[in-house]
């Protein structure tokens, strides 16, 4: 479930979210110029689990379509967490 106060900061700096990876946005970048962030790896997973989609594919698809895809100033980031 999306954080209502994080909801209401996407919309009120009129972010654009990437359809259908809800689960995987973590947050909203800070600066001049905020956007939406999503983890990358819980995008691809979305795809493995929800689209069916092989893991290679996955890979393919988020990276080609989604993190390929510009879209405006507005557009998200995509980032790696390294734990």
């Amino acid at each position: 479930m999306i954080d209502e106060e994080l909801m209401i900061q996407l919309e009120d700096n009129e972010c654009l979210l990437a359809d259908g990876y809800d689960s995987a946005l973590i947050g909203i970048s800070e600066g001049g110029n905020p956007v939406a962030v999503y983890d990358s790896d819980k995008c691809i997973k979305i795809l493995v689990e929800e689209e069916k989609m092989s893991y290679e594919d996955a890979m393919e698809h988020f990276y080609y379509n989604t993190v390929g895809s510009y879209v405006g100033e507005k557009t998200p980031i995509f980032i790696i967490i390294y734990e």
